[in-house]
């Protein structure tokens, strides 16, 4: 008998489309007798997503015309049951759901749609255990559900799924592309626009995601699309309305994994604000709900290093990184040891970082983003500028511009590595991170005025933001002195221009100029208004 990492069988092969050129979807829909069960169906994307797991709606007809029975209580029930407009499941449910599944298709192979919930369900579990070696694995299960009935013929389900898998492995180019096509033929399909969202975002498109929302907010209510929506919001800056949605949504969760990933995110956002005795109730709170959650684990290490709960933070790192070594975490915690001047250590997780990254690289997925950040910050700033320049090319986002700035001033190129911070900043980019990048940049280029706003803007946003750079900002500050008497001519520095104000996606074109405002004034991220919500 295999076990689950010999699925699927190597036996079968199987000649389909790749990922990236799929095949174009005509205008027939499904048939009538199919048209329910399908939408019911479709809903397993949902939440990929906006919760990270995954979703599957209760059916009792699961596919192909196979009267597939209905399940006995338990976690497979769980699964299928999981709120029915949308709801995470958690990892145990997904486990026994996916060797339901695989067990039902063994036997009907034929059954398309059965194949397309065993695809999402390997996406969400490994989206769940952050472990890459499960993509594969969904990619030849939805493609088996393609083989079967082809997205021109209204397999929509599997045609999501695959935008979901391509959004997961940071390929969101493709995964708008297979999304948009779903959006054109079906647009009252619901379970198409948090794929959506999360592909604009990741391509720096907030006006893409936030039409998303909109489309989003208008088709359906509930927890599901009030946690896409305040994550873009959060993108976008708007973080009192993202923490009034989220809020909302965590109210709207039906289950606890899903309560518990809005309660991670309203963590997030008070580490964004410099709130980590906030943060740490939120992703404590998140955490109770659901133990596993390995991002609410970050979070939390994160808010007491804020703290000063040093040990506590150790710990609660290491146990983030023991049970989901995600590279992001790995160089956050090899940081925390290097802060601490315990050098073996962080080296340690740097090399662990990197074997981490290459592993994810033969699942399909890129780590360029997290890779080139620490690149440029640990010995290899001209490796992490080609490294970005090439993101920068396939996903022109606030995080990669914000990146090939610092890694272009750690190679030498801090003019250039200005413009690609500022690009940041006017695509709606609101960190404390960011601010302390262009801070240094413009400090380097002779810019006292704007690099002393910016270095400022840093701390107070969150005085906390890095083990090692927060520091390095106050001792910026100290050595930029005091303000001359009668203020310096330039003292506002810069004020991005709206997102989708500039030229392009390229770092040539204006990159903003100076402010004759308050000194106060900060980038809004955009000049309309979060869109209503359904209920």
């Amino acid at each position: 008998m295999e076990t689950e990492h010999e699925w699927p069988p190597h036996r079968q092969t199987l000649t389909l489309p790749p990922p990236s050129r799929p095949r174009p979807l005509e205008p027939a829909g499904p048939p009538p007798a199919r048209t329910a069960r399908r939408t019911m169906i479709g809903a397993a994307v949902a939440a990929l997503l906006t919760a990270g797991v995954l979703v599957v709606l209760p059916q009792t007809r699961i596919g192909g015309g196979h009267d597939a029975p209905p399940p006995a209580p338990g976690p497979v029930a769980r699964a299928l049951t999981a709120v029915g407009a949308g709801a995470p499941a958690a990892a145990a449910d997904l486990t026994a759901l996916i060797a339901d599944r695989r067990a039902w298709v063994r036997t009907h192979p034929s059954d398309d749609a059965s194949w397309a919930v065993l695809g999402s369900a390997y996406l969400g579990r490994g989206l769940r255990a952050a472990d890459s070696s499960y993509y594969p694995r969904a990619e030849w299960a939805l493609r088996r559900s393609l083989a079967v009935r082809p997205a021109a013929r209204g397999n929509a389900d599997a045609q999501i799924g695959l935008a979901a898998l391509a959004n997961a492995r940071h390929d969101y180019g493709a995964a708008r592309t297979l999304a948009e096509e779903v959006r054109r033929r079906e647009p009252k399909r619901w379970t198409v626009y948090p794929v959506l969202i999360d592909a604009y975002g990741g391509l720096g498109d907030l006006k893409g995601a936030s039409k998303s929302v909109e489309q989003l907010l208008d088709l359906r209510g509930g927890s599901v699309a009030l946690a896409a929506s305040g994550a873009v919001y959060r993108e976008r800056g708007w973080r009192e309305d993202a923490a009034v949605t989220l809020t909302e949504a965590a109210a709207y969760a039906t289950t606890p994994v899903q309560k518990a990933d809005c309660l991670r995110q309203l963590g997030d956002l008070a580490w964004d604000r410099g709130e980590p005795a906030e943060a740490l109730a939120q992703h404590s709170a998140a955490l109770r709900t659901d133990p596993g959650g390995h991002a609410a684990l970050a979070g939390k290490a994160r808010a007491e290093l804020a703290l000063g709960r040093t040990g506590a933070a150790r710990h609660d790192y290491a146990a983030a990184v023991a049970r989901q070594p995600r590279p992001e975490y790995l160089l956050e915690l090899g940081e925390l040891y290097e802060s601490l001047g315990l050098g073996a250590d962080a080296r340690a997780q740097y090399a662990r970082l990197r074997a981490r990254a290459a592993s994810d690289d033969g699942h399909g997925v890129s780590d360029a983003l997290v890779l080139g950040r620490f690149e440029a910050d640990h010995g290899a700033p001209e490796s992490a500028v080609e490294r970005l320049r090439a993101e920068w090319r396939r996903a022109p986002s606030a995080a990669v511009a914000d990146a090939l700035g610092w890694a272009l001033y750690r190679a030498g190129e801090s003019e250039e590595g200005l413009a690609f911070a500022k690009k940041a900043a006017e695509k709606g980019g609101r960190s404390a991170l960011f601010s302390y990048h262009r801070g240094v940049l413009e400090r380097e280029l002779g810019q006292s005025g704007p690099a002393r706003r910016d270095l400022e803007e840093a701390l107070r946003t969150n005085p906390s933001f890095s083990p090692l750079l927060a520091p390095k900002a106050r001792e910026g500050l100290e050595g930029l002195g005091e303000l001359p008497e009668g203020g310096p001519k330039d003292v506002y520095g810069y004020v991005p221009d709206p997102p989708g104000a500039g030229s392009g996606s390229g770092a040539s074109g204006s990159a903003g100029s100076p402010s004759t405002g308050s000194a106060t004034q900060k980038p809004t991220g955009s000049g309309s208004k979060p869109p209503k919500r359904k209920q």
